[in-house]
């Protein structure tokens, strides 16, 4: 099921007439948001998850730099 240059125009005349001129580019950019968060999600994580492994990563390199000293102090 391919759509042609005709089809395409179909669809985009039916869309304006049935939304008119100025609901056009809103429900563009609405659409374009939505894919673009589409394929952020089916990429994986989303931001904060990635800011989150992130913290959680320095977190880990701050307490092994602090355990060894501790671990010096032992022996």
């Amino acid at each position: 099921m391919r759509l042609g240059f005709g089809e395409i125009l179909v669809i985009l005349v039916i869309a304006l007439l049935v939304f008119g001129p100025t609901k056009l580019p809103q429900l563009g950019d609405a659409l374009g948001k939505g894919i673009r968060n589409f394929k952020r999600a089916q990429d994986g994580m989303d931001e904060e998850e990635q800011k989150e492994q992130a913290r959680l990563a320095a977190a880990r390199q701050v307490g092994q730099t602090q355990s060894a000293p501790a671990e010096a102090k032992k022996a």
